[in-house]
């Protein structure tokens, strides 16, 4: 039965979010695909997604760095996490108030950036960039296709 616990099916997982018209896992990854990528915009759905993904992630590395070490010690390997997701935190984070159309800055005061970070983005473009959602153009243009 523990075999079955710790042989747990990535693909299993994915297919059924995308199942759901959600594809889970590339939210994830999106902010570290852009690294360093401090312009744009980001949607509340990669933002929230890279969070979750990190806090899980460091959860995990956290129980095992102290299996390894024990209690008292520095974790060595949740700390080579934090440092390797450190600049896409920073990035998306940055991505994320300019979709609400704020400058990146507001990262740094406490309370405010919680509330934008929750906040709804703004619709169609702003001085950052397009909407990430898209500017409902593709509404507008269905069936189009078929009347020509």
């Amino acid at each position: 039965m523990f075999t079955r616990l710790v042989n747990f099916d990535y693909f299993y997982i994915n297919k059924i979010f995308t199942n759901l018209n959600f594809n889970f896992m590339e939210y994830m990854f999106v902010p570290l695909k852009k690294y360093a990528d401090f312009e744009g915009r980001a949607r509340r759905k990669e933002y929230w997604m890279f969070f979750l993904f990190t806090f899980v992630v460091s959860f995990f590395t956290g129980i095992i760095d102290n299996m390894l070490s024990g209690p008292e010690s520095i974790g060595f390997i949740g700390l080579i996490f934090q440092l390797a997701v450190l600049v896409p935190a920073i990035a998306v984070a940055i991505r994320r108030m300019h979709d609400v159309g704020k400058s990146g800055w507001f990262i740094l005061i406490p309370i405010y950036n919680l509330i934008l970070a929750l906040t709804e983005g703004q619709k169609g473009t702003n001085e950052y960039g397009p909407d990430p959602k898209g500017d409902g153009e593709e509404i507008a243009d269905i069936g189009k296709d078929e009347l020509v």
